[in-house]
């Protein structure tokens, strides 16, 4: 009998996993800064500088705006230059720019960091990362995706915590240039290991032929474009504004950082059982069914007056609230062919992350106009509605367009 031999097209790369957990903790570091680390400052620089929320949630937006912008070109960078390049210099700018933030004199040199933060250094890791993930796994992608983004969720529990920790010690000022110097230390060694798989490595499965899409890809990108702007906003305001209301029903700064972790412990697993849920019923149902966990639930945040019941709540909350963002990430790659995937995630999640940051400052200048949170979760819940009936409407196309299926699009000639 013929021995089949044991060759890299017949067996995954083992080094994949190793790649998983790279941009894991990667995106962990970063990630937890940009989205959501600077909730443990609001209280801190309201009292110490005299801004108002509104101007300093606006930090945050221009992180993200930065994000969004950044995440575009990095992209298209990503897919012309080595992988390792362009992650190595996201994780230097980030590091140094959180670590400039200890020095700044006024509130427009926090906004300019921030966004340079964002577009060179989150931008460059973002993107790249979860496209190097996807090229790495032919099969079984959501659940790669998923435990890639559980990391991600890790550290928008673990910084803000951290950095509570770390004001209360040290100041604000020393917080900034101790996390960012910390944050030099753990990405730029990881930044090395990131490499694209070898010709071949992944298996037969990379050369699959795909099936036609069920929805043109414009239109499932104007689609998610408009859904991930209400779906990230309503998303944005527990994690900008949980720990800043908290803090008014009494708790500490790290107890009210303590909430926020132990949501995000929980955002955890809920990633990683989404990403296999998107496996087994398909990207966009399971994307569905977080994005509309999160909506039923957001607004109870405002019902709760005490300590324990928030770190009661906040777990159910992030299970479920946690699969937005794979669901995002696998519906593009199960919706979207290979040949534009890379510029349709693009403006996909730069749309995204310009929801974030639009929902964190909202909320910030409701909270200033009103003096409470409850039009800020309130709006929230509004946005939540209105990105269902948007997925709804892709769905139905989706069933539609797989009942009468279509050729191919191909890609135009140059």
């Amino acid at each position: 009998m013929e021995q089949l031999h044991d060759t890299p097209e017949a067996r995954p790369d083992r080094y994949r996993w190793v790649i998983v957990v790279t941009a894991s903790i990667v995106l962990a570091v970063a990630m937890g800064q940009l989205v959501n680390g600077l909730s443990a400052f609001f209280t801190p620089l309201e009292d110490s500088e005299g801004w108002s929320r509104g101007d300093i949630a606006l930090i945050n937006s221009a992180g993200l705006i930065g994000l969004a912008l950044g995440g575009i070109a990095m992209g298209w960078l990503a897919d012309r230059v080595e992988t390792r390049k362009v992650v190595l210099a996201g994780a230097i700018v980030t590091g140094l720019c959180v670590t400039a933030a200890g020095f700044v004199t006024s509130l427009p040199q926090l906004y300019a960091l921030f966004f340079v933060a964002g577009a060179l250094g989150g931008g460059a890791l973002f993107a790249p990362l979860f496209a190097l993930v996807g090229s790495w796994f032919r099969t079984g992608a959501g659940l790669a995706i998923g435990i890639v983004s559980a990391g991600q969720a890790m550290g928008q529990g673990g910084i803000p915590l951290a950095n509570a920790m770390l004001i209360d010690a040290l100041g604000w000022r020393g917080a900034f240039v101790a996390i960012g110097l910390a944050s030099l230390v753990i990405m730029l060694p990881l930044a090395l290991l990131a490499r694209a798989p070898k010709a071949g490595a992944v298996g037969t499965a990379a050369q699959a032929v795909e099936e036609a899409p069920a929805v043109r890809p414009a239109v499932v990108v104007v689609l998610m474009s408009l859904g991930v702007i209400f779906c990230c906003g309503l998303m944005s305001v527990p994690l900008m504004h949980l720990a800043p209301l908290v803090e008014l029903c009494g708790a500490t700064g790290p107890e009210a950082g303590g909430v926020l972790f132990v949501m995000m412990l929980t955002a955890i697993a809920g990633r990683v059982a989404f990403g296999k849920l998107a496996d087994v019923i398909g990207a966009l149902p399971a994307y569905l069914a977080a994005s509309a966990w999160q909506t039923a639930l957001v607004y109870v945040f405002i019902q709760i007056d005490d300590i324990g019941m928030f770190y009661l709540f906040a777990p159910i909350y992030g299970f479920g609230y946690a699969g937005v963002m794979t669901g995002v990430l696998t519906s593009i790659r199960a919706l979207i062919p290979a040949w534009c995937r890379a510029g349709a995630s693009g403006i996909i999640i730069a749309f995204a992350w310009g929801g974030h940051g639009l929902g964190g400052w909202l909320g910030g200048t409701f909270f200033d106009r009103t003096g409470s949170y409850d039009l800020t979760f309130g709006v929230a819940a509004l946005a939540g509605v209105m990105n269902l009936a948007l997925i709804l409407t892709l769905w139905a196309l989706v069933l539609r367009g797989r009942s009468h299926p279509t050729r191919p699009e191909k890609p135009a000639l140059a």
